[in-house]
Parts: C-alpha cells; structure tokens; sequence
C-alpha cells in the first residue's frame, strides 16, 4: 500500500510493543522501519516491465525480513542492554513492524514476492485497494493521538484498537471479493457461459464496489462491476484478449517475466505499429494502470521486439478522473444507471463496436 499507510502501521505496531521502554521514539523508529521494504523502489531498471516485476521482490521477502529482524534485535540488544529490552521482544517487534509491510501489500492487487527467492507467482489477495482511508484513517488517528500525549495506558489501548480494526477491515474486504466473484459466476451461469477463471479486484478507494474478470477457454474475457449491495446481476461486457498478437512475443523473457507476474491476466493491442500489452488486474474497464509498448512492426510488416516503454497515457495518474470517480462511487450504491463501459472501453482503448460482443 501507500507510504504513509506502512509508515503509520509500523508506528502503531513498534508503539505497542516497545512503547513502554522507548516512548514516543517508538512510534518514529516503527515508521522509518515499517517503509524500509519500499527502498527497492531506488534501484532503477533498464525498461518499465522490469520495473514492475522486480518491485516488491527481495526486500518484500518473508525470508529476508525475518533475517534482518533477528539481526536487528541482536544488534539494539547488544549496544544497549541497559534500557530493559530483551531479545524476544526486540526480535518481536522488529519482525512484526518488518512482514506486515509485505503482507499487507500483499493484500492489494499489485503482486508481492512474499516468497523470494523462489519463484513462486507473487501474492496478489485483491482484498484492498492501494489506497484506502478506512483502514488508514484509524491508525493514524491513533498514532498521532500517542505522539501527543505520550505512551500511555489509554494510548496503547487506542493503538492496539486500530490494529484490530484494520486487520478486521482486511478480512472484509477478502470476504467482499469473494462475494463478488461469487455474484459474478453466478451470472455468467445463467447465462450458460463457460470460464476458466475468475478474479475480482477492488476499485478506486474502497472496498464495496468491484471490478470482476473471468477468462473463457477460447481467449476472451469478461469483465463487469458488482457491488456488494446489488439487487441485480452485475453489468458486463465480453471482449477478446487478442491472444494471436502475443505469438510475437514467443521469445521474449521479458513478457514472460509479465505473465508470471500477473497470472497470465494480460490481453494485446496492435495499436498503428505498436504491439501493446496491457495488465488487466488494474485500473478501470478500459483505462488500466499498467500497458507497455513491446514491439514494432517494421517496413515489411513483421514484429520487431525490444525494449518496453510505458505506453502514452498509462500509470496510476491515469485513476484520478473526478468524474468518473464519482460515477464509481455511486455505483456503490444504485446499480442505475449502470457504469459506462463500453464507452470507457472505446475511450481508452480504442475499440470498434464490431469488436465488441455485448452481453
């Protein structure tokens, strides 16, 4: 998630459990180290692909973190064993303050090698969205309350009752993609449709309202919103992954790094000469936050690939459309009139309406 999300969590965690010895210096010390994954984001890659799939990887791992957990505990323990720490409380607290940062990343949608170094497809719950001020706010909130009045009784409670509250708010929001996915399949059941998969993901902000895939055997998709106070079948569209474009990309490691990556969530544009892949897993019906130029077609109409570029109008500035938040967060509600996305699709996308097949 977000920086200050990890940094107020850190703050709250390290607070609580070491609190009592180190003051308000805890809150700080558990906010720095609470972001200390995200320094990865530093190391610069040759291509944005690269740059996607090699963030949240060594430093988000279970592994790595717990190892420097348990150095750091040891180091704190032996430069100052006069402040009445003991090593399993230190090792507690920096371990905790350390794994909750990738999983919790790990329940947004983006995908986390909580695993490294195996190479496993990264954790990727959907649960939240990146951003989400309902389980921000109360840790904040908590945490600024202890930075002014000190680490009392009555400010420990308030931390230990935001934690609690935030990790609750996780598990509804599991709970809300699986109902939707649920919602989902059901409708395309009646419908007599046949899919292979299915994945719903959070929209922008929040989690009542949710963007649903599946995948049919034949290479296309669906893809529709389902809130979880609907009274009807979620609204929905069927389009084509465009799976005889990615033959050109047979052998390039890089776009095979990116179906790794993603779970094979990927369809392909032939945009003028540019071959464009785009993540399907985030952003809105048309308008996704990850697409990469992959490839060009040259004078005698063949496929040239080389390095990925971040195509034109991509990247999660492209999410802040007032407008059509707005449209999105009365969805949440009122399934009338349903979200525009056909025309979204056609906007972003570039989609003919012969391409299209409506459901």
């Amino acid at each position: 998630m977000d920086s200050i999300t990890q940094a107020v969590l850190g703050a709250a965690l390290q607070g609580t459990v070491l609190g009592r010895i180190q003051g308000r210096r805890s809150l700080l010390y558990g906010a720095a180290l609470g972001t200390l994954p995200d320094l990865d984001v530093i190391i610069r890659y040759a291509d944005p692909v690269s740059q996607m799939t090699y963030h949240r990887g060594f430093s988000h791992s279970l592994f790595v973190l717990t190892g420097l957990a348990l150095l750091l505990a040891w180091l704190v323990n032996r430069r100052w064993p006069g402040k009445g720490y003991t090593l399993p409380r230190l090792f507690l607290a920096f371990w905790l303050v350390l794994v909750t940062h990738p999983v919790l990343d790990a329940f947004t949608v983006y995908g986390t090698q909580l695993f490294w170094p195996l190479h496993t497809t990264p954790e990727s719950w959907a649960a939240v969205f990146i951003i989400d001020p309902v389980y921000t706010v109360p840790l904040l909130a908590a945490v600024v309350f202890t930075l002014m009045k000190g680490v009392t009784r009555r400010a420990t409670r308030l931390l230990t009752m935001a934690l609690v509250f935030s990790t609750c708010y996780l598990g509804f929001g599991l709970a809300g993609r699986m109902a939707a996915e649920q919602r989902f399949q059901s409708a395309l059941d009646q419908q007599g449709v046949v899919v292979s998969e299915v994945r719903a993901v959070p929209m922008a902000f929040n989690s009542l309202v949710w963007r649903v895939l599946a995948k049919t055997p034949n290479g296309d998709y669906y893809e529709g919103i389902s809130s979880v106070l609907d009274q009807q079948p979620p609204e929905m569209q069927r389009l084509s992954r465009n799976l005889e474009l990615a033959q050109a990309l047979n052998d390039d490691p890089l776009h095979q790094r990116l179906r790794w990556f993603t779970d094979d969530w990927l369809r392909y544009d032939q945009i003028g000469d540019a071959l464009v892949v785009t993540d399907l897993r985030m952003g809105i019906p048309g308008n996704y936050t990850f697409r990469f130029n992959m490839a060009q077609r040259d004078h005698q109409g063949q496929w040239m690939v080389g390095v990925p570029s971040a195509w034109r109008g991509s990247g999660p500035g492209s999410l802040f459309n007032a407008q059509e938040l707005m449209l999105i967060w009365r969805r949440i509600v009122d399934q009338q009139p349903p979200l525009p996305l056909a025309n979204w699709t056609d906007r972003y996308l570039g989609q003919t309406e012969a391409a299209r097949q409506p459901q």
